[in-house]
């Protein structure tokens, strides 16, 4: 259409070029110069019009690609556990994250055996077969998807009760996404660490999601760390994607905050109760500035401590979370921390 367009406004130059150099102005050139408006201007109005239509089928095209919780072409992790992802298409390529059960993914492309992925701040490749894909991951997108409200204000109060009368169970920092009990209206009721409580409706935004991919790089650490340390980070994030159990103490079958911390430190010959406060009396406190890989940061509201969760360096935690997202790892700072110990000496 393009070409068509050039080539009638040339042919129309063409003739303006001839018609001036003559001094003959007949009618007949008249109506010839009339017929060339004529051509020009349909051509030009139908080329117009196609663009016009072209760009708002586009447009429209796109508006109705269905999107599952922000994905086009949906996969989801059909694993017990979690999903290695790896650089390349193969088993020799080195790890780049991990996809936990029933996370979403948006799928790239398929070679072969494997699919390249995207999911959080992740692109790598996993083992096709290991996917919820099509239909099938619709289906399963519906029966684990979840409703995330996330902060939008630098420190966002948790409160015990829908009002501003009640006190503040604790803070969450900006960016944190909590997990939705109840959309109230003006108050929305969340899951933190399996404490329900109460944040302003204007201060969050809500999304359906999916679990999202971790980078490797979350469980990086800074240097001059101790091997002990180094250990224990390496020992503890290789459960991350595990299920949370109330009272539970088996990292593989399921386990609760306490019972997380308590079964790693007891690989290093340190034994902690089975409880988060009870946990923080043990060991030397610190502050939190001076917190470095493998001690222990304590969140609850006021002075009354409800959760654990080990350090891991570079400002994370890793932690059994609550039962909708089992084992993670989370800024150390997405809640105000009341207290952290230190029980390695090296």
């Amino acid at each position: 259409m393009r070409y068509e367009i050039r080539r009638i406004i040339a042919t129309c130059m063409a003739g303006v070029t001839v018609l001036s150099m003559t001094t003959m102005h007949t009618e007949a050139s008249n109506g010839a110069n009339a017929g060339i408006t004529a051509v020009l201007g349909e051509s030009l109005s139908s080329g117009v019009s196609a663009g016009i239509t072209a760009v708002e089928a586009q447009n429209t095209t796109q508006a109705n690609i269905e999107t599952i919780c922000g994905y086009t072409n949906l996969g989801i992790a059909n694993v017990d556990n979690h999903l290695n992802i790896r650089e390349g298409a193969g088993e020799d390529y080195n790890l780049v994250g991990k996809l936990p059960k029933d996370a979403g993914c948006e799928i790239l492309e398929t070679e072969g055996e494997w699919s390249k992925i995207q999911s959080g701040d992740v692109t790598g490749y996993v083992k096709s077969e290991f996917l919820f894909t099509g239909d099938a991951a619709v289906q399963k997108a519906a029966e684990v998807k979840s409703i995330v409200a996330t902060s939008n204000t630098m420190t966002l109060n948790a409160r015990t009760e829908p009002n501003t009368e009640c006190s503040i169970w604790t803070t969450i920092a900006e960016g944190e996404e909590l997990q939705v009990i109840e959309d109230m209206g003006d108050w929305v009721k969340v899951d933190i660490d399996g404490d329900e409580c109460y944040v302003a409706r204007e201060f969050v935004e809500l999304s359906e999601e999916l679990p999202k991919a971790m980078t490797m790089t979350e469980i990086r650490y800074g240097q001059g760390v101790s091997d002990v340390r180094v250990d224990i980070v390496q020992y503890a994030c290789q459960f991350v994607g595990n299920r949370y159990v109330w009272g539970g103490t088996s990292l593989t079958n399921g386990v609760d905050c306490s019972g997380f911390t308590m079964r790693i430190y007891e690989k290093y010959g340190i034994y902690l109760p089975h409880s988060s406060k009870a946990q923080a009396n043990c060991g030397t406190r610190i502050d939190a500035s001076e917190a470095r890989p493998g001690d222990l940061f304590f969140y609850g509201s006021g002075k009354s401590i409800s959760h654990v969760a080990m350090y891991i360096g570079g400002g994370q935690v890793v932690h059994a979370s609550s039962a909708k997202t089992g084992i993670k790892i989370s800024n150390a700072y997405y809640r105000t921390p009341i207290c952290v110990v230190r029980l390695l000496n090296d």
